[in-house]
């Protein structure tokens, strides 16, 4: 596993899929944040998030955590999709690799090339054609420091360019691209090309570890569907 800080900065969006926007949020900003999220409840693996006040001004293209998804997508890009993650000591989970393959839209309605439908906390989610995933963005905020002993992201580089990766040949790829941990400390933003392959490990050193996840895409829905929104 390669972790080196060198070689993080060394990352970028466009060849490896992931880069970091090194203390995107000072430390006033970063206590609005928590601020606005401390209502919610603790210590949950995901929690969808939908309606939170305050929330917006952060995620706009032009405020301090959706610029960093505008530098990619531009201007027009929105956000779509929220998870606070919130790992402890108590929640200390292990996620095996995969990639991202659903949204989150307002309601059902059958459309060529959306499968796969479900509900999570409540919300309506399909599995849609993957070229609208690769038009897509994931922001990790990091509210808390995530060094190598708490349970940082770990992604494959270069594992968005090969499109939709059959499950038996998830191992073989993550070997091919190699792997790196994506550690981070309170205020950095992580962002990735949604179908990236990444997993998680369960934390050495447990700590408390809470990362806001947003997608951001800039294309309208076909056939009537809309995106469900934040």
């Amino acid at each position: 596993m390669r972790c080196a800080t060198l070689e993080i900065q060394r990352l970028t969006f466009l060849d490896d899929g992931a880069q970091l926007c090194r203390q995107a949020l000072t430390s006033d900003r970063l206590d609005e944040l928590r601020a606005t999220l401390r209502h919610l409840p603790p210590d949950h693996a995901g929690l969808r998030l939908r309606g939170i006040d305050g929330l917006a001004p952060f995620l706009a293209a032009s405020g301090h955590v959706g610029s960093c998804a505008a530098s990619v997508l531009g201007k027009a890009c929105r956000p779509v999709r929220a998870i606070l993650f919130d790992k402890t000591a108590a929640t200390n989970w292990a996620l095996g690799w995969h990639q991202d393959r659903t949204i989150a839209v307002k309601e059902r309605i059958l459309v060529d090339g959306f499968d796969m439908w479900s509900i999570k906390s409540g919300m309506q989610h399909v599995e849609p054609p993957f070229a609208l995933l690769s038009g897509m963005v994931t922001l990790r905020v990091h509210i808390d420091p995530v060094p190598a002993s708490n349970a940082p992201l770990l992604i494959a580089p270069g594992s968005h360019k090969l499109g939709r990766i059959p499950e038996d040949e998830v191992r073989d790829v993550v070997r091919r691209c190699g792997t790196v941990a994506c550690l981070a400390d309170a205020g950095d933003i992580w962002l990735y090309a949604t179908p990236i392959l990444h997993a998680s490990d369960a934390a050495t050193s447990p700590m408390h570890r809470r990362v806001l996840q947003v997608d951001f895409a800039v294309s309208e829905l076909p056939g009537g569907l809309e995106w469900l929104g934040v």
